[in-house]
């Protein structure tokens, strides 16, 4: 594994040991945290997996803090840490250098792809929602939080992916490419979210099935779904389905070398809906995961494709 980090670094022409360094945190904590998302990366060139690890690790790195804080942390605690991150991290995107190894990378990375600071604005704005908001009344208002918390993360991988398209006709596909994998978190940790109190899925969705949070929390507490709370998860499953198909026609966009890596998160992802459905729509008895046996199959494939569109002469431009 080490072997593998080194080779990506030197790949990628990040030579400052401490940036290195840096790079690696962001890698550890892509492992750790994002196995899915990391073994579809496994699949890109190696010279673009650090800056993903970084972007990864920086959204993971905070969401952290804003989930697993420290017992005994207040709330107000939690929003000046959150602030602090925030100034931190505003001082290393106007060039400062910053203390923290995640900030150094991700500044690096965001120099090195000339990446809106916009869009970290955003996603900072989304984690302080989660320190007020415990419910979304509709799609629309979850749309809101997911904008910052996910569609933004698509928009910062894309320029690290490339297009074989403008742009800007890429990015709304990234962009319900983040989101709906986020919906598919939603879906698959309504007990965990339940244990942080807070509700993802649209009250007006569960309304409609006469499910309130009092039997979501049922639910959680007894381990096993009732089936108005089945329906209502079913219902969204198919929402789910339908920022997928949104999505899947930006794969088609991106650079060939970048396509079996989207395409194999795409699959694994998408597969967590299919194991949901499986299992009757029940999300409180057990947490939906994809076998380990069943990454292997879908990235040895997309990397041989990865391994083939790198070996394909680019055109030489006139």
């Amino acid at each position: 594994m080490r072997a593998t980090a080194t080779a990506e670094l030197d790949a990628a022409g990040i030579g400052c040991d401490r940036l290195r360094g840096d790079y690696l945190r962001c890698r550890q904590l892509h492992a750790r945290h994002g196995r899915t998302y990391f073994t579809a990366t496994r699949v890109l060139p190696p010279e673009r997996r650090p800056a993903v690890h970084a972007l990864y690790g920086f959204a993971r790195w905070v969401d952290d803090i804003v989930d697993e804080p420290p017992p005994g942390t207040t709330a107000a605690g939690l929003r000046e840490r959150l602030d602090a991150v925030d100034a931190d991290l505003g001082r290393a995107l106007s060039g400062a250098e910053p203390d923290d190894p995640v900030l150094r990378a991700l500044a690096h990375t965001v120099a090195r792809y000339d990446l809106p600071p916009v869009y970290f604005t955003a996603f900072m704005d989304s984690m302080r929602m989660d320190l007020d908001v415990t419910g979304y009344r509709d799609l629309e208002h979850l749309r809101e939080y997911m904008y910052g918390s996910a569609a933004v993360i698509g928009l910062q991988v894309l320029p690290v992916l490339g297009t074989v398209a403008p742009r800007a006709e890429a990015a709304p596909h990234a962009a319900a490419l983040g989101e709906a994998f986020q919906l598919t978190n939603f879906l698959r940790d309504v007990a965990e979210d339940l244990r942080r109190g807070r509700v993802y899925l649209p009250a007006d969705v569960l309304e409609s099935h006469g499910v309130d949070r009092g039997l979501l929390e049922h639910c959680a507490r007894v381990g096993a779904p009732d089936r108005r709370a089945r329906a209502a998860v079913a219902d969204l499953v198919e929402v789910n389905r339908g920022v997928y198909r949104e999505a899947e026609p930006g794969i088609a966009m991106l650079s060939p070398v970048a396509r079996p890596c989207v395409a194999t998160a795409f699959r694994l992802y998408r597969a967590i809906l299919d194991e949901i459905s499986a299992a009757d729509f029940d999300v409180w008895s057990t947490r939906h995961r994809v076998s380990g046996a069943r990454k292997v199959a879908a990235a040895v494939p997309a990397l041989a494709r990865s391994l083939l569109a790198r070996s394909v002469p680019r055109p030489r431009s006139g």
